[in-house]
């Protein structure tokens, strides 16, 4: 039994104290396994019964039974990892692929998505942060955004980001791709950016809790299978393409008709 699959067909019912529940779930399972129910729901400041209900509520019959599958989920991860992908069928391959994106998409919090489109309303200037494989990808995000007339800074260089980020005001929006959330000039460029008046940080990072995920004011997270080719990363990162679109749909959805002449076909 796998603990996403159990979840995922019940997160669009969770409330938003409950999606505040979910989401550190879903960043600290490796903690939460080894941990008692009293301990897991003082660190959530809820009462054992709010989170035993909470529990019921995403699937499983007690709390014995939700750490089991975070725990037999954690194994399965782990052993995964060891295995090359190319070792499993092409036909598992592929589910695998289309699993990551629907699970990416299906826990995104509406009410985070929505929050994002409104501060977009409001027409700031938008910078994005990104390195190896995610610089490719943010070409495409800078595209998308600068077609929908919005001013967008894209750095690519550490001293030219060095620069950048004096300029960043409090009425601008960040947004920072790092699948691992560990990077230490990402980290201090959000201590940087909180140390004077703060823009809205937005970050899409690995499901795994992390540094950037937690300093981030709305984080989106994906899964995906970490792939590597001659020591090179090839990790797919279509769900990070979708969540940014989804984004930038939410905003169009909410804007003026007179603004924008969408047809869909």
């Amino acid at each position: 039994m796998d603990f996403f699959e159990v979840v995922n067909p019940r997160v669009p019912e969770l409330n938003k104290n409950e999606h505040l529940l979910f989401d550190y779930v879903v960043k600290n399972l490796n903690i939460i396994k080894n941990k008692s129910i009293r301990e897991v729901s003082d660190e959530c400041y809820v009462s054992t019964t709010t989170f035993l209900r909470f529990v019921r509520k995403i699937g499983f019959s007690g709390y014995s039974e939700f750490t089991t599958v975070i725990k037999y989920t954690l194994l399965n991860q782990n052993l995964e990892e060891k295995r090359s992908p190319f070792v499993v069928s092409q036909k598992d391959y592929k589910e695998e692929y289309l699993k990551n994106i629907n699970e990416s998409v299906r826990v995104i919090d509406a009410k985070k998505l929505a929050e994002v489109a409104n501060y977009l309303a409001h027409q700031p200037i938008i910078y994005l942060f990104a390195k190896g494989m995610n610089k490719q990808l943010m070409h495409y995000i800078k595209y998308l955004f600068t077609t929908a007339g919005f001013l967008v800074v894209f750095p690519e260089d550490q001293p030219l980001r060095r620069v950048v980020q004096k300029q960043i005001r409090a009425q601008d929006i960040v947004f920072i791709l790092t699948y691992q959330g560990k990077d230490d000039e990402w980290v201090q460029l959000m201590q940087h950016l909180k140390n004077s008046p703060s823009p809205l940080i937005v970050s899409l990072t690995g499901a795994d809790n992390n540094v950037v995920q937690n300093m981030s004011d709305i984080n989106f997270y994906v899964f995906t299978d970490e792939l590597f080719l001659n020591k090179m990363e090839i990790t797919s990162h279509i769900s990070m393409i979708a969540i940014m679109e989804l984004i930038l749909y939410q905003y169009l959805d909410s804007a003026d008709e007179e603004t924008y002449h969408l047809v869909f076909k």
